[in-house]
């Protein structure tokens, strides 16, 4: 089984690991944090918006059973694409939605589904979602993994 990687920042990361935790062919989840400046950042310098990096859920998955295309789904349905640095309550760029594509593949395929549905006009304003190459990942601390699960 060869296991491949997708990562997406839609707000607090909590929600979106216990979305993606429920899909069929996800292996694992990881929550942390992507696309900053700042070395090795912890959750309360993330949460001063000042380190560029946004909450993510790294997603493990089984292409055989769940495809990308389907992962971006789930990710367009549980989130408000066209809120800039917020999400519900959550306001801050680390709280933006972002696809963060691994391969060229994904990039493709996040560019066309977001054309595809700015084209609908489902959402009824722009989509704002960045689009941009992985990062580094820094794993949260470990009682953010898992979270909603837990409580």
């Amino acid at each position: 089984m060869a296991i491949e990687i997708a990562t997406f920042g839609m707000g607090c990361f909590w929600g979106a690991e216990h979305t993606f935790r429920k899909v069929n062919g996800v292996v694992s989840t990881v929550v942390g944090y992507m696309g900053g400046s700042l070395e090795d950042p912890t959750y309360k310098d993330v949460c001063t918006g000042k380190t560029g990096h946004a909450e993510v859920v790294q997603v493990f998955y089984d292409p055989e059973k769940v495809s990308y295309e389907q992962l971006l789904e789930v990710f367009w349905e549980n989130h408000d694409p066209t809120t800039l640095n917020r999400q519900g309550p959550d306001v801050g760029s680390q709280y933006r939605s972002v696809i963060f594509y691994h391969t060229p593949q994904q990039r493709e395929a996040a560019l066309k589904m977001k054309n595809q549905l700015e084209r609908s006009g489902r959402f009824g304003r722009p989509i704002v979602t960045e689009i941009v190459p992985a990062a580094k990942f820094y794993r949260a601390e470990e009682y953010h993994q898992k979270y909603l699960d837990r409580h």
